[in-house]
């Protein structure tokens, strides 16, 4: 019996040269719609599912494959007498291999005012059926769904006159994995609009970004995958221009950074060592912001990553290229900062597009046999409901410096203090288990500089000990949510001390 093949599909790359490599093979094409016009335009002998079906394709389309005479093919046996007895009687032939892909759902959704009803007639129903049941049946079946895959079956189809059972289940595998994640943007989609947050079933989708050499230690195995339908400000999306592989660690740190560089627009420069803030500088100038973030903490951003929000002209590249970095991230690279910088064999050098930063819609954090789900920490300085609760109240440089301490002390890893000007972070005191404790680090990094500057914290002050410490460095305003039990004597050591105090009612706790 005449082998057959059935070819649909919507993305029509490599489809040509595929049908007319079968064809010499001596396989009969069936094909439906767009791929019969298609492959016939181009020479192809095709025999339409219509022509095997007897029933013409309705709906406007809708229904074209979905028929035993389709199905029987793709799913029976040829080793089951059962089987082969049921097929004689109806009249159904073998399909041997199966190359379909399906309509472009994800690529429609995300068109700028794109409608419910042109999402609705981009689902896909006789295509994902076609490839289930070709994949079902992959003891027999050899099924496509990735172009790329053209090549190797046809390799095998030459040199040995079918494919292996090795490589049907590989295909039949990544069937799956399509299938579902074709599922999951609908599910997504759909759910999205009847406004439920937390389904009783969440279904997520990635797609492989790379391989790593390895994860947060030589001995851990790693990968990196890419959402789909996520930020296009993101690492994911991240143009090397230079440089060697980005790591794990690499990734993290520098996704830590573009979140920071997030809540500036004035030019701002970004210093990050283990997902935490180093240095934060902003100014008139991407080479003053830079310098000052610098001027921060010129020890700890030796090896660290930075991230600034305008392009890199040829004077921060002089300032940049005098320092031993793991990455530089910005919107673009002048070419004479590209000349200097690229001297420099391992630096990575990233651009991402600034001017479409968003934020993705929720948070995820893995945790053993689970995932906590959460809306991202969106709230700023704007957000909040200010309230000096002291005698003294903030100067107008005082209240600069305090929004920019509030801008960076979010990102800092909880227990958070921030030591800061109305231009930089003078000392940061990150992940201790007492608050007093983040804020002698903070203190003793920023050393005289303390005088006269603000301190931020992401939560309240439980106890006064911190207030009377930020007293004796010479903090001049403070600025932390409130909510205390004991808010009151850190008011009054405030006030004891002169100490502006500025409540905001909003916690940045960050784990």
């Amino acid at each position: 019996m005449k082998k057959r093949a059935l070819l649909s599909v919507s993305d029509k790359s490599g489809i040509l040269d595929f049908a007319k490599e079968l064809e010499k093979m001596g396989y009969e094409i069936l094909s439906t719609g767009g791929t019969k016009r298609f492959l016939e335009d181009n020479g192809v002998v095709i025999t339409a599912v219509d022509e095997v079906t007897k029933f013409p394709e309705i709906l406007g389309g809708r229904v074209k494959t979905l028929h035993p005479l389709v199905h029987g093919g793709l799913l029976a046996k040829p080793d089951d007498a059962e089987h082969q007895r049921e097929m004689a009687e109806n009249g159904i032939a073998p399909i041997d291999i199966v190359c379909v892909n399906l309509y472009p759902f994800r690529e429609t959704i995300v068109k700028p005012n794109v409608t419910v009803d042109d999402a609705i007639e981009n689902i896909d129903i006789g295509g994902p059926t076609m490839l289930r049941s070709a994949a079902k049946n992959h003891a027999y079946v050899a099924v496509i769904v990735d172009a790329g895959d053209y090549e190797a079956v046809l390799v095998e189809l030459r040199e040995q006159n079918g494919t292996t059972a090795e490589t049907r289940r590989r295909l039949a595998a990544k069937v799956f994995r399509h299938t579902a994640a074709y599922d999951s943007y609908i599910s997504n989609y759909l759910t999205e609009l009847t406004g439920e947050e937390y389904p009783d079933q969440l279904t997520l989708t990635y797609e492989l970004n790379q391989s790593l050499r390895y994860g947060e230690n030589p001995h851990q195995k790693a990968a990196f995958y890419r959402s789909p339908l996520g930020s296009d400000f993101s690492m994911a999306n991240a143009d090397q221009l230079h440089g060697k592989e980005l790591s794990y660690n690499n990734i993290q740190d520098a996704n830590a950074a573009l979140q920071i560089i997030k809540e500036f627009t004035l030019p701002a420069a970004v210093a990050v060592k283990h997902m935490n803030p180093c240095g934060v500088g902003t100014s008139e100038t991407i080479s003053a912001a830079f310098a000052k973030a610098y001027e921060a903490d010129a020890t700890s951003i030796f090896g660290g990553i930075v991230a600034l929000n305008r392009e890199v002209d040829a004077d921060t590249a002089k300032q940049l290229a005098g320092i031993f970095l793991e990455i530089i991230i910005a919107p673009s690279f002048s070419q004479e900062a590209l000349e200097l910088l690229t001297q420099k064999k391992n630096i990575r050098l990233l651009t991402i597009p600034f001017e479409r930063a968003r934020t993705d819609r929720w948070n995820l954090v893995t945790v053993e046999g689970g995932l906590l789900v959460q809306q991202p920490d969106e709230l700023g300085y704007e957000d909040a409901e200010i309230q000096v609760v002291t005698e003294r109240h903030p100067t107008e440089a005082e209240l600069a410096a305090l929004k920019l301490g509030w801008s960076v002390v979010k990102h800092v890893k909880s227990n958070a203090i921030v030591v800061c000007n109305d231009e930089m972070t003078l000392g940061i005191g990150a992940g201790q288990m007492n608050r007093v404790g983040s804020a002698k680090i903070a203190l003793e990094q920023a050393e005289e500089r303390a005088q006269g500057a603000i301190m931020a914290s992401d939560a309240f002050f439980p106890m006064s000990d911190t207030v009377e410490a930020a007293a004796q460095a010479g903090i001049k305003a403070i600025i932390q949510p409130g909510g205390s039990k004991k808010d009151q004597e850190s008011i009054d050591k405030a006030n004891e001390f002169g100490i502006a105090m500025v409540f905001t009612g909003i916690r940045h706790f960050k784990h």
